[in-house]
């Protein structure tokens, strides 16, 4: 199928963008259980943290309830995510949900490293990997070696990156892509603009 005749049959089926607040509250549920699921956490804990009762959250989890922004701020925190993680687009159409995430409406997380910023590219979490666009400052880095049980890949879009991976150092030029597969890594950017990093992850960390 050509190019254009498969733009035409995905426009022809497109659905009416969703702006309704049932959709957003079913949307906000599905995000919380992906996020709990993620995180290992049970109804319990989710319920303590925001002093509501596990049949609450679990009505909230299945889009049968609605949440104050004070409440939804302890689910966040929680969770380990900025509250604005689960605010969507009300034009988002239906079709797009769990498919596709425009340059606009990228989720950025939370990280304890200055200096660096990461945003989702993957439309959720809970899939078989996540994908981030990794933004690192000049003068970022990353001093002590990170040991995870992942395999990683990594694609400098943008700037340099010096990244150490098990016992060897290499330098990282535009174009340049790299794997960690279960070694320590380290990095830092030692160049005058930022380094730009299309970063893939499985399992999923976040």
């Amino acid at each position: 199928m050509g190019a254009a005749m498969a733009r035409s049959s995905v426009h022809s089926e497109m659905p009416e963008p969703v702006g309704d607040l049932e959709m957003d509250q079913v949307a906000l549920g599905q995000e919380i259980r992906k996020l709990r699921k993620a995180r290992a956490k049970t109804l319990a804990e989710i319920a303590l943290a925001t002093g509501r009762s596990i049949s609450f959250i679990s009505q909230l989890e299945r889009g049968r309830a609605e949440i104050s922004i004070s409440d939804l701020r302890r689910v966040a925190h929680s969770l380990g995510v900025p509250l604005g993680w689960f605010f969507m687009s009300e034009a988002k159409p239906a079709a797009e949900v769990g498919r596709v995430v425009r340059a606009g409406a990228r989720r950025r997380l939370g990280s304890v490293t200055d200096g660096l910023v990461e945003e989702l590219l993957s439309p959720n979490i809970g899939g078989a990997f996540e994908t981030f666009l990794s933004t690192f400052a000049p003068g970022a880095a990353l001093k002590e070696p990170t040991l995870r049980d992942t395999e990683e890949e990594g694609y400098l879009v943008k700037g340099a990156l010096d990244v150490w991976i098990g016992d060897h150092g290499f330098q990282l030029s535009p174009g340049d892509s790299f794997r960690i597969a279960r070694e320590p890594f380290r990095w830092v950017n030692r160049g005058e603009i930022e380094a730009v990093v299309v970063w893939v992850i499985s399992p999923p960390t976040y």
